[in-house]
């Protein structure tokens, strides 16, 4: 029987890899029906083999790919499950193909019975470890990287393991009543609240062994005793429907880290964050490893304004403010989600751990997040010799496709505006900023392109039967056709590096940043599984959710894709991410880089500058400067401080090792890398000004000032050619 599907062509194009917005949305029943299941499969099983861009058959290869990713899913931090119990599951390695296509699914059941048997053993050990207590002299060492860990053997190796993780969640939780205790004196002796931030505030005394404060030990360990009973319970509570859930997005994730199943749940968060009814804290969220991780922080939210939670971090607890915090590692994401969101104004506290390790308490008034904030702005600044340059920065390439004959705000309309505002303020360079620049309409991606050149192809698409669609600006007016560097990060993703690379492939504009950008090359389209079938599908069957599937890949004009390498800048310079693991080589199964054949197109003939001298100038200032030397010091540091994952756990070793931390971000906070908040009234004060005055925090920019630099010497340089002449 041939099948019509209809597509909701929303092509996605920004990074947001299976995760979730941080936000209000309703709940759904999701009942679990066998049928129902079935006809998901046979939807995801045609449709991935299909239309994918990949084209991947379904076979033993692909099976594979999908058992590893479930049973990842299933126990990532390894808690729970033997290795007798994976020989078991192993049997399902090369069937998953066999089964899909049948229509019956064994894996998530055994997988569900077998997981659910071993949690109910691991809550059974709670309480006899935390009543049987710690010596908490003793080193022993722990690790603490899922990826590094293997299956225990037995169930005697299981409870030791356990039993060094209760240690240490009781030991970090003494140090956080210690604190507390601490803070709280300070404030009934008038000496004032301290700032909020680092949970691990630097002692001016050593702290004494946890014997010599019972009270404090005793709370902690009921904390950690109610905070795991309540984790366990969590995840005994599971559906059947979570794990075929589950199941299925492996089957999609199988194919490509952006393609996914969405369940009626997570479909309508998605379905809440496209509208751009945003509301909560404006973090977008993913489950990794059985841990929630932050992928982007949306422009203009609460979050981005607070200034402390950034993309790749974990946020191990939540909390209403003056409240036990709950623990939701081992959390689906819907779940966490609801303990994050909340009504406008009120606060969460969220303890985070930082990828280098650090953990950090966080303070959000959620809001309503300010669409003004979203859109592109602009300043206008000078280089030391008083040279007035422009500044724009696109967050993402928004479009309001909801407006009649696409009349609606767009980055195009916005970005041409502000450039036309910086012409008449006479600027003799422009720098356009598009670090985590997310991605967005490729229609912007193109038309911006097409401000700062006259006309031509921007970016090659092709799908999966191989048809390759060159995109081209028709327009050939140039808006600006001044000097240009552009400014990326490895959070700059999809459409923005569509727009690099094309000014790049040009020679229209310098490029500056991290080692390379994201990387995401790969444009999606949503399925709703409910209009497959709209005229048999029973009602009784509910909602099928939503099948986010990978359909084309980007091209540059010079032939070579942007998927997996990213865009390479001009210019390396340090950054606080570098040793962040972020980019889409390093998920799981991502489309290889590959090119098609260049298409021609005249490189840029107007000013530019010129690429040696920008590389020799810009490494001499980087070298001499001290914020990047500093930059680059706090990398290297974070990155020793995200290999050591195997930690000691003993009261003195995790102490000093809580004053490191703290340590470094107190410099990192006084070096003007990290923001601090402190008191509401201040923050709010704070929060004021830097709306009021982009140029204020553009000063202290190390990225920034190094362009202001780099336009600068260009300027000397054409003012010593004139004396010459």
């Amino acid at each position: 029987m041939r099948c019509f599907v209809s597509f909701a062509l929303a092509l996605l194009l920004s990074l947001t890899p299976g995760a979730v917005l941080a936000k209000s949305a309703a709940s759904v029943d999701e009942s679990f029906n066998l049928e129902r299941n079935q006809l998901i499969a046979a939807i995801m099983s045609q449709q991935l083999s299909s239309r994918h861009f990949s084209r991947t058959p379904l076979d033993d290869a692909l099976s594979r790919k999908i058992y590893d990713l479930y049973l990842n899913q299933l126990d990532p931090r390894k808690r729970f499950l033997l290795q007798e119990d994976v020989r078991k599951l192993d049997s399902f390695r090369e069937r998953i193909d066999d089964e899909l296509r049948r229509g019956g699914f064994r894996l998530p059941d055994a997988g569900r019975q077998l997981l659910n048997a071993r949690i109910r053993e691991a809550d059974r050990l709670i309480d006899p470890i935390l009543d049987a207590g710690f010596d908490f002299n003793r080193k022993e060492a722990l690790e603490i990287d899922p990826k590094k860990l293997e299956f225990v053997s037995d169930e005697a190796a299981l409870k030791e393991r356990w039993r060094l993780t209760l240690k240490m969640q009781v030991l970090d939780s003494y140090f956080e009543e210690l604190e507390d205790r601490k803070k709280a004196e300070q404030k009934k002796a008038g000496q004032g609240q301290p700032r909020q931030g680092a949970t691990t505030a630097v002692a001016p005394e050593p702290v004494p062994d946890p014997a010599a404060h019972p009270e404090q030990m005793q709370e902690a360990v009921r904390k950690v005793r109610s905070r795991m009973h309540r984790a366990l319970q969590r995840l005994q509570e599971q559906s059947l429907q979570d794990h075929y859930d589950r199941y299925f997005d492996a089957v999609a994730r199988a194919f490509d880290p952006h393609s996914s199943y969405m369940p009626p749940t997570t479909k309508e968060d998605f379905d809440i964050q496209m509208s751009g009814s945003l509301e909560g804290i404006g973090a977008l969220l993913r489950e990794d490893e059985g841990l929630i991780k932050v992928v982007r922080i949306m422009p203009g939210s609460p979050a981005e304004k607070q200034g402390q939670l950034q993309a790749e971090d974990t946020i191990l607890s939540v909390a209403e403010k003056g409240h036990e915090a709950v623990d939701i590692t081992e959390m689906r994401i819907r779940e966490a989600v609801k303990l994050i969101r909340g009504p406008r104004g009120s606060q969460v506290l969220l303890n985070v751990r930082k990828p280098d390790g650090g953990k950090m308490s966080i303070v959000i008034t959620r809001d309503i997040v300010q669409l003004d904030e979203t859109y592109a702005k602009s300043a206008l600044l000078h280089t030391d010799g008083g040279t007035p340059i422009g500044y724009i920065r696109i967050p993402s390439f928004y479009r309001d496709f909801s407006n009649d004959k696409g009349k609606g705000r767009n980055a195009t309309d916005d970005t041409r505006r502000l450039v036309q505002q910086l012409k008449r303020q006479g600027i003799r360079g422009l720098i356009l900023d598009l670090r985590n620049n997310g991605g967005g309409a490729l229609e912007d991606a193109v038309d911006i392109t097409g401000l700062f050149l006259p006309g031509g192809p921007a970016v090659q698409v092709k799908d999966g039967g191989g048809h390759t669609e060159v995109r081209s600006d028709e327009d050939t007016a140039v808006e600006y056709d001044g000097l240009l560097i552009v400014l990326v990060n490895q959070f700059s993703a999809s459409a923005s590096e569509i727009l690099a690379a094309a000014l790049q492939d040009y020679g229209r504009a310098v490029i500056i940043g991290s080692q390379h950008t994201h990387g995401k090359g790969t444009v999606q389209a949503m399925l709703d599984m409910n209009r497959y079938l709209p005229l048999f599908r029973p009602r009784r069957l509910g909602d099928l959710g939503a099948l986010k599937m990978t359909i084309q890949k980007f091209y540059r004009i010079n032939g070579g894709s942007t998927q997996f390498r990213g865009v390479k800048p001009d210019l390396i310079v340090p950054s606080m991410l570098d040793h962040l693991e972020s980019g889409e080589q390093y998920m799981d199964y991502p489309l290889p880089w590959d090119q098609v054949l260049p298409v021609p197109y005249q490189t840029w003939k107007g000013p530019m500058l010129d690429r040696a001298m920008v590389q020799s100038r810009g490494k001499e200032w980087v070298a001499h400067s001290a914020a990047f030397q500093k930059i680059r010091q706090e990398s290297d540091e974070a990155k020793l401080r995200a290999q050591r994952t195997v930690v000691t756990v003993a009261w003195e070793d995790m102490w000093r090792e809580r004053q490191l931390q703290a340590k470094v971000r107190e410099e990192a906070k006084a070096a003007g890398f990290v923001e601090d908040p402190g008191e509401e009234e201040e923050n709010e004060g704070r929060r004021a000004g830097r709306e009021k005055k982009l140029e204020e925090g553009l000063v202290h920019d190390p990225y920034v000032q190094l362009s202001l630099e780099l336009f600068g010497n260009m300027g000397k340089k054409e003012a010593s050619a004139a004396r010459a002449r």
